[in-house]
């Protein structure tokens, strides 16, 4: 499943084409991808069609382009995307050839760029877009990346700032590591604590930190838990400046293009190669209905007090 990387690739690139556009035609062509839409594919294409888009948005692995309120006042609302699996944005020419397992299409009018398209495709259809009101951010601060507006998604308000976010709490997170009794992985990969980060830059991050994937996250002491949030973000910002993580054809960015930090990787996927830290093999184990990937020697489980 796509990641933060490989999101915020998506959102970058559709950003210069979007920002400022107007709608001029939605087509529809498969209903599930409308799943956490309310309503049906004609009010979708109906209520879209028109709309300027002011920005191109992102929270952790969402993705939303905030629309200018139509005429009367109505709330503010926005484009809501999730990729799912599979999914994927593509900027496309106008009236080019439908893409492999295209789902929506929606035609755009840029001031400056002229006439573009953005295809939404998705092979294993679990992802999805929707139409969904904007609501205040409680703490105040810009709803993600790519937007100044003090707003978020009713679909997304759930999901916790991501650490690349400028406003993201340092402090309250290291409370709630303190308060958790459960495997520090699982508590990385909690959208709710943190978002954003999936199984591999889990894994990336907690070989870097030197940090088991089982120790329990309130057994980690404050220098521990810096050491990893420091890692986190180096590992995610290292995967953003490469484009992300593509194993194959199914992430790329808007222009179809692959990301390439599958050749940086030092943990995951690597089961039984060695460690590139003391040679030693990577191990794989499993975790929930996926796979943990560690080394034995520099994550070792930290004993428990007697």
């Amino acid at each position: 499943m796509p990641e933060l990387p490989e999101v915020e690739v998506v959102r970058a690139g559709l950003a210069p084409a979007v920002t400022g556009a107007t709608v001029v035609g939605v087509s529809v062509l498969d209903d599930r991808a409308l799943t956490r839409h309310p309503g049906g594919a004609a009010q979708f294409e109906a209520a879209l069609t028109g709309r300027a888009i002011r920005s191109a948005a992102r929270r952790g692995k969402f993705l939303w382009l905030p629309l200018e309120p139509p005429a009367g006042g109505v709330p503010s609302e926005a484009v809501v995307g999730h990729l799912g699996m599979s999914g994927q944005l593509l900027l496309r020419a106008p009236g080019a050839a439908p893409e492999r397992h295209e789902r929506v299409r929606i035609d755009l009018s840029h001031p400056h760029h002229g006439e573009v398209s953005v295809v939404f495709a998705d092979q294993r259809t679990f992802g999805s877009l929707a139409l969904d009101t904007l609501e205040p951010t409680p703490d105040g601060a810009a709803g993600g990346f790519g937007t100044d507006e003090a707003s978020v998604p009713r679909q997304v308000a759930h999901i916790a700032r991501d650490p690349l976010d400028p406003a993201f709490p340092d402090a309250a997170f290291r409370r709630t590591l303190a308060g958790k009794a459960s495997a520090i992985k699982r508590v990385l990969l909690d959208q709710t604590v943190l978002s954003g980060v999936g199984n591999i830059y889990a894994d990336e991050s907690l070989w870097a930190a030197r940090i088991h994937p089982e120790t329990p996250a309130r057994e980690l002491p404050t220098r521990a838990v810096n050491r990893l949030l420091a890692e986190v973000r180096h590992v995610l910002e290292k995967a953003l400046a490469e484009g992300g993580t593509s194993f194959d054809a199914q992430y790329v960015n808007v222009n179809g293009q692959a990301g390439y930090f599958a050749h940086s990787l030092n943990a995951y996927g690597r089961t039984g190669e060695p460690c590139p830290r003391c040679g030693r093999p990577i191990m794989r184990v499993s975790f929930t209905n996926r796979s943990s990937h560690f080394c034995p020697h520099c994550q070792r489980m930290p004993r428990s007090p007697r």
